[in-house]
């Protein structure tokens, strides 16, 4: 559906009461999203169902969809289109989308991607929270790629990192992840929506020519991105092609430069990418590794512990691709064991121990019950766990 053009209630520097599903709407909207396509699916049809109300004050477009897979094709299609473009869904929704992902990768298509995730495998829970797909987002898709993706962990940061994540999509040309759960996507909080002067918002290069053989994917930084509909030639594949598009799939040479650069322009670019945040981790013996909702339970773990005298850190990892390989290294060096805290059996227990090449002790910090968070009690018994 077009929307009419109307103007928009002015929420710039207020404060509202909002449900997370709703500020990432509303996070999107601010970041300039004028296209929003998704198949409802719990617990992420709110974002979309607001994103429909709002966007009927301004120009824009949404599109319900008969499926995921024709959800995230719409939503390339539109981004080649000049559009600001995502979509919002759950576990099922993006095993769906994986192919069509690796489509947006391949051709450096802008966009993002919502997972409120769910339990799982396969249907699951619909509306019990788990980190169960932050292996799925770095390798959903076939082929070796690198994705952006981030773990918000409160109603505030649905709509900070959603604006981050346009801003990176734009920026350097691919599809960016934004990772929360369904505790955080149904969790109120207050969020405050900033003035236009306090967050910028990034815009893509555009093609403005086009000549033979002219860069408009794979350059060593990012290529200008034509648009359709301005009279610029384009050839798009999923094909292995070189830097103006020419498809080459025989070549190794090719299919070398593709991925290195694929790769190679996110990698070159990581102290831009990831942000991550530390809290006592001078003196610490232990560490906290947390992303998303579990980052809360670790924080809450660690004051606990430290009112115990136990010498506690914590490490939150607001970008969890790229994955900050480096940065882990650093803290593994002033610790004595690392406890991965996360809403599921370990699946960002795996690069955590490689990063820190059995430098230190790695531990598990999976709840007693998958699908809640840990009692800060419960982290303190893993702390002292890891000090024996």
């Amino acid at each position: 559906m077009k929307t009419a053009d109307k103007k928009s209630v002015d929420k710039n520097n207020k404060t509202d009461f909002l449900l997370g599903n709703v500020a990432c709407a509303e996070g999107a909207l601010y970041a300039g999203c004028n296209f929003f396509a998704a198949y409802p699916i719990t617990p992420a049809s709110d974002i979309g169902e607001h994103f429909v109300k709002q966007v009927t004050e301004q120009a824009g477009f949404f599109i319900q969809t008969e499926d995921e897979i024709a959800a995230i094709g719409a939503v390339i299609g539109a981004s080649w289109g000049g559009m600001k473009a995502m979509t919002a869904t759950s576990g099922p929704g993006i095993s769906l989308m994986s192919e069509n992902i690796g489509l947006a990768v391949a051709t450096e298509t802008p966009c993002v991607i919502v997972n409120v995730q769910r339990g799982g495998p396969s249907t699951g829970s619909p509306s019990l929270p788990l980190q169960a797909d932050m292996l799925q987002a770095k390798f959903g898709s076939q082929g070796d790629y690198e994705i952006i993706a981030y773990a918000p962990s409160s109603p505030q940061e649905m709509f900070d990192h959603t604006v981050l994540a346009f801003n990176s999509a734009e920026k350097y040309r691919t599809p960016v992840f934004v990772l929360s759960d369904a505790l955080v996507g149904h969790m109120y909080e207050q969020v405050h929506f900033p003035a236009p002067s306090a967050m910028s918002i990034v815009n893509r290069k555009i093609s403005e020519s086009y000549k033979k053989n002219t860069s408009i994917f794979l350059e060593g930084d990012v290529a200008p991105m034509p648009v359709f509909g301005r009279g610029l030639k384009a050839n798009i594949t999923g094909s292995t092609h070189l830097e103006d598009g020419t498809r080459s799939v025989a070549s190794i040479t090719a299919m070398d430069n593709e991925v290195r650069k694929l790769h190679g322009k996110l990698y070159g670019a990581i102290d831009d990418i990831v942000i991550d945040e530390s809290y006592n981790i001078e003196d610490a013996d232990v560490i906290l590794y947390a992303y998303g909702s579990m980052f809360r339970a670790a924080f809450a773990g660690m004051k606990l512990a430290r009112s115990e005298g136990l010498k506690v850190g914590c490490y939150r990892a607001t970008t969890v691709w790229p994955f900050p390989e480096k940065r882990l290294r650093a803290l593994s060096a002033r610790c004595k064991a690392i406890i991965v805290c996360e809403n599921n059996l370990g699946q960002m227990y795996y690069p955590v121990a490689a990063s820190v090449e059995g430098c230190v002790r790695v531990l598990r910090g999976t709840p007693r019950i998958l699908g809640s968070l840990p009692h800060p009690g419960d982290i303190v018994l893993k702390v002292k766990e890891a000090l024996r």
